[in-house]
């Protein structure tokens, strides 16, 4: 194992919370580093990128609000759980919930959330790397100048041209990887702790010189009462479940992140003051990356309700025809890389956890072992943007016809594994785990906050995954 650093205000692995963990175990050094490591998690493409477009989509400030409401009652408490199943397993999200299950009398069966949670992660990081890939091209891009008066159509060819070309995505995929292993390689202190300290405040440099820009711009106004001000007229029910879905998958939940992450977490650190910092946190980011996208959008005249090309399509003509186009547009495309670097390393993590566990495995070996065979899993998912684009494994399937390998991959993990994951988090923590158990790792107290927490763990957040889930499906 790389250099690691055990805490020792943490308290040893014999303790009732970590009973069970190695006697070397890591743990963050403090709880802004577990802050700053969640957060960077919960941060990625999905607040830059996914976020601001479905607000446009959506109407704006009514959607804002009705996330944020999202983000309580379904982010915060599976957040928690996920955190406490962790920390009190103190292992792998596998290991965690076979230690936690035992514990408890439960059915071993329970550990399949832990194992579908990180093949969830394994499955997600194959695609999200080859979409940090296309953010890496376009860092080059901005810099070369290459969007400078461009017309929408000249731009709208060069994101073409790179999905068409398997060879130039999987330079990018690649490089994005190599990444992603040296990072998590190093271990919990000397990589992700250390890359995270310095990545994360090089992110919110990054976002605040963006929105600073776009402040500087005639429509930051318009941009501004986009997001805050609510037309409730504009909010229709997909808008809503929307909301809720965005809500549930911006956290990171399901994924056997929280789980891998909060297993380094000190005993004396609060856990729900923690998972309400990094969720108000990951939606600061948000809502920044609205306030600096929309006003350049229409400081253009463009639609604020783009889609998914809002990114790589319509902020490029923006970057193109603006004064220091060529300089934002670059710092932009470079944080859109680092949010996506430090949700990456999450991904890998609880797999590498896992493997380090294992008889002979050192963290190196675990992490080249599982880099390696999520770039070559990949691959699958660059050949189905061009060579294999007419490959549909599914189509007998009315509901699966026309989805790709990318698509199908992209809807396993988001409509299937991730609310499932997180239905049942809600559910072992709400009604199976030890009451004694959830009160000492919440340290909440057994009064009012207590009952408060365990009714919208047991039957709030349950109805909302499932509505979600349904919906999806639907």
């Amino acid at each position: 194992m790389t250099e690691l650093t055990q805490n020792p205000s943490a308290g040893s692995a014999s303790t009732d919370s970590t009973a069970g963990a190695k006697a070397d175990h890591p743990m963050w050094s403090s709880r802004l580093a577990f802050i700053l490591a969640a957060s960077g998690s919960a941060v990625g493409l999905g607040n830059i990128w996914k976020f601001p477009y479905i607000t446009g989509e959506n109407g704006g400030g009514a959607f804002v609000l009705v996330y944020l409401l999202c983000i309580a009652l379904i982010g915060i408490p599976i957040m928690a759980a996920e955190v406490m199943i962790g920390r009190r397993g103190g292992r792998s999200p596998i290991n965690s919930m076979r230690q936690l299950a035992s514990r408890d009398g439960l059915s071993k069966r329970w550990v399949w959330i832990g194992g579908m949670g990180m093949l969830a992660s394994f499955l997600i990081l194959s695609f999200y790397s080859v979409i940090g890939g296309w953010a890496l091209s376009y860092v080059g891009n901005s810099a070369g100048g290459l969007f400078a008066g461009a017309s929408a159509d000249s731009i709208g060819a060069i994101f073409g041209n790179l999905l068409a070309d398997p060879y130039t995505l999987l330079l990018w995929h690649s490089v994005f990887m190599v990444l992603v292993i040296m990072i998590v390689a190093r271990g919990v202190s000397s990589g992700m702790e250390k890359a995270i300290n310095i990545l994360m405040p090089i992110m919110f440099g990054l976002l605040l010189v963006m929105v600073g820009y776009a402040m500087s711009t005639d429509s930051f106004g318009d941009g501004f009462k986009f997001l805050f001000s609510p037309d409730f007229s504009k909010l229709t029910t997909e808008g809503v479940l929307t909301a809720l879905g965005h809500a549930f998958f911006t956290l990171s939940l399901g994924m056997g992140v929280m789980m891998a992450y909060g297993s380094y977490l000190p005993k004396n650190v609060s856990i729900v003051k923690t998972a309400v910092t990094v969720s108000m946190v990951d939606t600061a980011v948000a809502l920044m990356a609205g306030l600096a996208i929309f006003p350049l959008v229409f400081a253009n005249g463009m639609e604020a309700g783009a889609g998914p090309g809002l990114i790589f399509q319509t902020l490029p003509i923006a970057f193109g025809q603006m004064p220091g186009g060529v300089f934002f547009g670059t710092l932009f495309f470079i944080l859109l890389v680092v949010a996506a670097v430090t949700s990456a390393i999450s991904l890998l993590e609880p797999v590498v956890e896992w493997f380090e566990e294992q008889k002979g495995i050192s963290r190196l070996k675990g992490a080249l072992i599982g880099g390696i065979s999520i770039w070559l899993l990949g691959i699958t998912t660059i050949l189905s943007l061009n060579v294999w684009s007419d490959v549909h494994p599914l189509a007998m399937f009315e509901r699966f016809e026309g989805k790709t390998i990318f698509d199908l991959l992209d809807y396993v993990t988001a409509n299937l594994m991730m609310p499932l994951g997180g239905l049942f988090i809600a559910l072992f923590v709400g009604w199976f785990m030890s009451k004694q158990a959830a009160e000492n790792e919440l340290s909440i107290g057994n009064g009012v906050a207590f009952n408060l927490f365990m009714f919208v763990l047991r039957f709030i957040t349950p109805a909302a995954v499932l509505v979600v889930f349904v919906y999806n499906l639907m």
